[in-house]
């Protein structure tokens, strides 16, 4: 006969996949308020992020009432204990996406300073480091969890791309183009924050099917 745990660790996994695509959404959400300078889809963002910060909580304290009532052990007490770490990186990057749609709107009514190309390709490898990263938690998929750990090192030539360009190509040669440059690099920024909290899931999906900690050890990876 089935445990009642598993049906209730099934519906943890379950919160969290909900969680998960209302955070993809948020990302999806704030670069296009970007492209287009929306300012009504950039404030609807930010009213928007109230529903992931009360499903954080509702999933923190079903984590702790499972922990307190059922005393799971082994890898059910892993993934609990990493379900709850999981679910505030997901809080996080949709904190994320927030910021960046407030930059959006210090951008509203400003003509962008260049054309968006490198800050495109830095979202697109933000979405796919998170989906990937859900889906190895998912799948308990330890290969595609290392290869979402791996990508993190591309995210950080991204940002510091788009952070050459406007600071050398702009704002080192015209300090008007400042109040244009600044939420761009601030966007390019929490866009490579993303990423990092991508990885931390990631390393937290080893642990929890593997019991071993790749944080801080990339020759674990191996």
């Amino acid at each position: 006969m089935e445990r009642h745990l598993d049906q209730e660790l099934s519906d943890l996994k379950r919160e969290l996949l909900r969680m998960g695509i209302l955070v993809q959404t948020a990302i999806f959400e704030s670069i296009e308020a970007l492209k287009d300078l929306d300012s009504e889809r950039a404030n609807k963002l930010i009213k928007d992020d109230k529903v992931i910060d009360e499903l954080e909580n509702a999933i923190d304290e079903r984590c702790l009432d499972l922990l307190a009532l059922r005393q799971p052990l082994a890898v059910d007490l892993r993934f609990i204990t990493m379900s709850m770490k999981i679910s505030t990186d997901l809080e996080r990057i949709a904190d994320l996406a927030v910021d960046i749609a407030q930059r959006v709107l210090d951008l509203v009514g400003k003509p962008l300073i260049k054309p968006l190309v490198t800050i495109p390709k830095l979202t697109s490898l933000a979405q796919t480091m998170v989906k990937d990263a859900l889906d190895s938690f998912v799948n308990k998929d330890v290969p595609l969890a290392r290869k979402v750990i791996l990508l993190d090192s591309e995210a950080d030539k991204l940002r510091n791309l788009v952070q050459k360009e406007l600071i050398e190509d702009y704002m080192s040669k015209d300090l008007s183009a400042a109040p244009r440059a600044v939420p761009l690099l601030l966007i390019a920024r929490h866009l490579e924050r993303i990423c990092d909290h991508a990885t931390n899931i990631a390393e937290d999906v080893i642990y929890m099917v593997n019991a071993k900690i790749v944080k801080h050890h990339p020759e674990r990876l191996k």
